[in-house]
């Protein structure tokens, strides 16, 4: 147990080293990516996947991926995506794969009509490569993490394993925009996503991934801290997450985190009994309190300015006339598109060259459920109603996954806001087809 402590302990000074190693020479974001996939494809081969590995390495590619883009790391776009579906794969050698899997097949079958639309109507001005692989990877990288992960059985410990290694690349990337961004003050001047307080990336990415690290440490805090000093580190890593994630001024990867905690503890408190539901409201209180201290600090920071923000108004106080940054736009013009052409979409890709004469200029979605329907048409709604469906038949069987709902509920929101940019709502759904047991579960014969 104690060098179980040490190793933990260890783990989190660690990857706060790697952002200040990153941060006084960035070219070693490119080594830091090459590692992850070299070091990882060694360990399982070694381990040969008897233990789910693999979900192991493509949990931390995904945790890592917004910070290597911030640092310039990613050795394309769609690196950490490539890397997840190629681990599943190798997976997928090792421990084989369940024999139902077939409608996670029928739905990239689905996605083929929208790719002959695209190949059939772009011009030469369009790199089509280039259009489809940004829009198809996301999709393809989900279909394959749950081929591998549809219907396999694992221990809740090994699971909480896997959130783990996501929330460490997390660590690196808050501390490195602590060093990039030491004071919030300088540079918040109104209430739009701030690129300075992102580390010079994407609000919305940054803001997703660092709400994703948000529910893994509070996680971490109620239920496997198993000492006060324990608990004074993930509370205090819970604390810097969401402070960090609340000054991007980005809502959505928030206010997701904020559903997905409170989708645990409803569950927790449901399965609790009399006594445990006494000690339960200790950690409501806790919660409450933290999330009270974060905010107030925020609002100090920030001037009032983050208060105007979650409230929809300008820098001045005046109501903004969308609610969703200019978002609402977009949809009602994909949801025009699919009106206009039901059945076969405007194309895979398409639809940022579509919308041009609808709002004047060329902008992408971000809205991934919107896309599908305007770029696939009728088989894009099949699609998603196979992604909709599935997960949820399967945890009628499955309660003892006590993560479904908020890894349901992290796919569905961010999808709804930052599309399939990052490689984390492919993968965290994916988690959502996990068989868990509550103890380690007995190997299978094909596993």
């Amino acid at each position: 147990m104690k060098n179980a402590k040490i190793s933990y302990n260890f783990l989190i000074i660690f990857h706060a080293l790697i952002a200040l190693a990153v941060f006084v020479l960035p070219l070693l974001s490119k080594l830091y990516a090459l590692l992850i996939v070299v070091v990882g494809f060694y360990v399982v081969y070694k381990t040969r996947n008897k233990n789910n590995e693999v979900l192991i390495v493509a949990a931390y590619l995904v945790g890592v991926e917004v910070f290597l883009r911030m640092t310039g790391g990613n050795l394309n776009n769609e690196y950490v995506k490539f890397m997840a579906i190629f681990f599943m794969l190798v997976g997928m050698v090792y421990s084989n794969f369940s024999s139902n899997i077939f409608i996670y097949i029928v739905f990239l079958i689905l996605l083929i009509p929208g790719v002959l639309m695209a190949i059939g109507q772009a011009d030469f001005v369009i790199d089509l490569k280039k259009v489809l692989v940004f829009n198809l990877s996301g999709p393809v990288c989900l279909a394959f993490c749950s081929i591998y992960t549809f219907n396999r059985r694992i221990s809740f410990s090994q699971l909480q394993n896997i959130f783990l290694a996501m929330g460490l690349p997390v660590i690196t990337t808050t501390v490195y925009l602590f060093l990039y961004t030491p004071s919030v003050k300088d540079v918040v001047t109104g209430t739009q996503s701030n690129f300075e307080t992102s580390g010079g990336f994407g609000p919305n990415q940054v803001s997703t991934i660092l709400g994703l690290g948000m529910f893994i440490f509070f996680t971490q805090l109620i239920l496997f801290s198993k000492n006060k000093i324990e608990m004074l580190i993930n509370g205090g890593l819970f604390v810097f997450m969401s402070y960090r994630g609340v000054v991007t001024f980005s809502r959505g990867g928030i206010l997701t985190a904020i559903v997905m905690i409170l989708c645990l503890l409803v569950i927790l408190y449901r399965l609790s009994n009399t006594k445990g539901k006494v000690k339960f409201s200790y950690v409501f209180i806790l919660t409450g309190l933290m999330v009270v201290g974060i905010w107030t600090y925020s609002s100090m920071q920030t001037n009032g300015l983050i208060e105007k923000r979650y409230a929809n108004k300008d820098a001045l106080g005046r109501d903004k006339k969308d609610r969703l940054g200019g978002r609402e736009e977009i949809m009602d013009a994909e949801i025009k598109l699919f009106l206009e052409e039901p059945v076969m979409g405007v194309g895979a890709g398409l639809s940022k060259y579509r919308r041009i004469k609808l709002l004047g200029e060329e902008v992408a979605s971000h809205n991934e459920i919107t896309r599908m329907l305007s770029e696939h048409g009728i088989f894009g709604l099949f699609g998603l109603l196979i992604l909709f469906i599935t997960p949820l038949i399967l945890y009628i069987n499955n309660r003892q996954h006590l993560y479904f709902l908020s890894c349901f509920a992290f796919w569905l929101l961010t999808i709804n806001h930052a599309a399939m940019r990052t490689a984390a709502p492919a993968f965290v759904y994916a988690l959502c087809l996990l068989s868990v047991q509550m103890k380690n579960p007995e190997k299978e014969p094909n596993q």
